[in-house]
């Protein structure tokens, strides 16, 4: 793969695992290896908390539809509509009840006082479905890349047309090292040096053995 930007471009070779920089104005090509990231492995630690449980949201349900073949600046092109329904909306919640009035009481032979009607509640209005998010994509048969695609849902309608370019097998000298490039290979930076251990202290000498006393003449 190449990608041409200014006065830079950038050959990719997944075959060799290598990349190569081109300068135009200096004439150079730099080339470096590719690494892929080793995968990182998550290790559970022990007397970790556990993480809080988390219940994902409802997916929209997504419908396909086939549209056909046609023909758009001579490529033949196959279409398909894809209708994405988000959820409903969660219902809002209900509003807080009135406390009640306390009850007078009651006197013996008095009869008892009507109970006051209560306030009445407010329609509830009918929860309109969310509009559907509707995307045409129209795809090159030969390149099996999308050549015209149209989205419509709540934000607007958005276009986008992709140019086909040509089939033909580009020059393979175009992913070479053009004639009088200077190739520059970067050496990999030498490793740390390892600490030096630490000396280990001399012994204490011996003590000197005392001197036998000397024997009477």
């Amino acid at each position: 793969m190449r990608i041409d930007t200014g006065n830079t471009s950038v050959i990719t070779n997944p075959m060799t695992q290598q990349a190569t920089i081109l300068d135009h104005l200096k004439q150079t090509a730099t080339i470096l290896p590719i690494t892929p990231k080793p995968p990182q492995l998550a290790m559970p630690q022990p007397g970790a908390p556990a993480a809080p449980s988390f219940t994902p949201p409802a997916m929209p349900a997504v419908s396909v539809q086939s549209l056909g073949k046609s023909m758009i600046e001579g490529h033949p092109v196959d279409g398909l509509r894809y209708t994405i329904q988000p959820p409903a909306p969660p219902a809002p919640p209900a509003p807080p009840s009135m406390p009640q009035a306390p009850q007078a009481p009651q006197i013996p032979g008095m009869p008892q006082a009507p109970q006051a009607p209560g306030a009445p509640q407010a329609p509830q209005m009918p929860q309109l479905p969310p509009k559907p998010t509707i995307a045409d994509v129209w795809t090159s048969s030969k390149l099996n890349m999308p050549v015209l695609t149209n989205v419509s849902g709540p934000f607007g309608q958005q276009s986008t047309y992709c140019k086909p370019a040509q089939t033909a097998e580009p020059n393979p000298a175009l992913f070479q090292i053009p004639p009088g490039y200077k190739p520059i290979v970067p050496q990999p930076p030498a490793p740390p040096a390892l600490p030096k251990p630490p000396s280990l202290p001399k012994p204490p000498a011996p003590p000197s053995a005392p001197t036998p006393p000397s024997l009477p003449k």
